[in-house]
């Protein structure tokens, strides 16, 4: 599997003492030493200026502007995304967690 690219796994966390946001990062980093040369992996801090940033940027692209600012719809907490795409929002599986890391390096290796 040669991956020139690293996909980037970000999760939205909350504080850290939110059980389930500590349970959905501590899932990601049990694959991560598998994956280390195919994934990028990101704690996305939603009270940190940089991760709220981005996590306003997340819940714009899965929603809409409207929605975010207007409505005030957010992306759920926590949540796993790939590539800024929504994955998981609720703590995954390991098997189905290393079946979605799979199927974006199968995908990444028949761009290129």
């Amino acid at each position: 599997m040669d991956c020139v690219k690293k996909m980037v796994v970000e999760i939205m966390y909350k504080k850290s003492d939110c059980l389930i946001c500590h349970y959905m990062e501590e899932a990601i980093r049990e694959v991560m030493p598998d994956y280390g040369d195919y994934a990028e992996y990101r704690r996305v801090d939603i009270f940190k200026r940089d991760g709220k940033k981005r996590f306003l940027a997340l819940s714009v692209s899965l929603f809409g502007e409207e929605e975010v600012y207007k409505k005030l719809r957010i992306a759920p907490i926590p949540s796993m995304f790939i590539n800024g795409e929504l994955i998981f929002d609720v703590i995954p599986p390991r098997p189905m967690l290393e079946e979605a890391f799979e199927e974006v390096i199968e995908e990444y290796n028949m761009r290129g």
